[in-house]
């Protein structure tokens, strides 16, 4: 570690470069070339921390491979009540739950695939239920519109290898703040996503809402987006105010 490292850093040199690479993978999934081109670590290291890592499941790897953060990190998270975005997402997720009638959801993006972590179901009637935990894929439906839209132009165009929508889409979708999708995902099933941000402005999670094309329509952002919107816009800023 070089003499400004030492200066900023904490006096345990390990630890922070293990923060150095965990701070990297923030930004998303990352090969061991990506990783030591980000942290400026030298490879060896590099690969010696994030396997070490892996070890206590504070890194994992996704399925091409490359290192992600681990599920311990949001274990840890939650025990600590510090996961302000699960924290907040309830009572909204509910909210737009009554007030468009259709189920609702929260994913975040975990590699190559989107998890939902929180849901509020509608009680009755046909519904389109996604478990907690539930991982979906990054190619297709509104929510994965939603967290491949701002990303970095090589991830995004990594992104769309095999996705059910397209580049033309994704721009429509940054302009107008919402996305849509008509069985897209799975044949009868619509949905309408928009994003939540965290305190930096990043896009952190999809809001969405979905239900069975004969109820939300072949147009369902025509119904939908601005009750969405406005949810979505509503937990953003629940984060900042959390996070300031």
């Amino acid at each position: 570690m070089d003499k400004t490292s030492e200066e900023n850093g904490s006096g345990v040199g390990v630890l922070d470069k293990a923060a150095i690479v965990l701070g990297a993978l923030e930004a998303g999934p990352a090969t061991l070339a990506q990783l030591v081109q980000s942290t400026g670590l030298a490879r060896p290291t590099a690969h010696r921390l994030a396997v070490a890592l892996e070890f206590h499941h504070l890194v994992a790897r996704d399925m091409q491979g490359r290192f992600i953060l681990g599920p311990r990190l949001g274990e840890l998270a939650a025990a600590a009540g510090e996961d302000r975005l699960l924290a907040s997402a309830g009572p909204v997720l509910a909210a737009l739950r009554d007030h468009t009638g259709e189920s609702a959801q929260l994913y975040r993006r975990q590699g190559d695939h989107r998890i939902c972590v929180a849901a509020a179901e509608r009680p009755i009637g046909l519904r389109d239920s996604v478990p907690l935990g539930a991982a979906l894929t990054m190619r297709a439906g509104s929510a994965a519109q939603i967290l491949l839209a701002w990303e970095e132009p090589d991830r995004l165009h990594r992104g769309l290898l095999g996705a059910r929508f397209t580049a033309t889409q994704l721009s429509a979708v940054r302009r107008r703040g919402w996305a849509q999708s008509i069985g897209e995902r799975e044949p009868g099933v619509g949905s309408v996503s928009a994003p939540v941000r965290g305190p930096n402005g990043r896009v952190v999670a999809a809001l969405s809402i979905s239900g069975p094309i004969e109820r939300i329509t072949r147009q369902p952002g025509r119904l939908h987006a601005a009750s969405v919107m406005s949810s979505a816009n509503h937990l953003t800023e629940l984060l900042r105010r959390a996070g300031s």
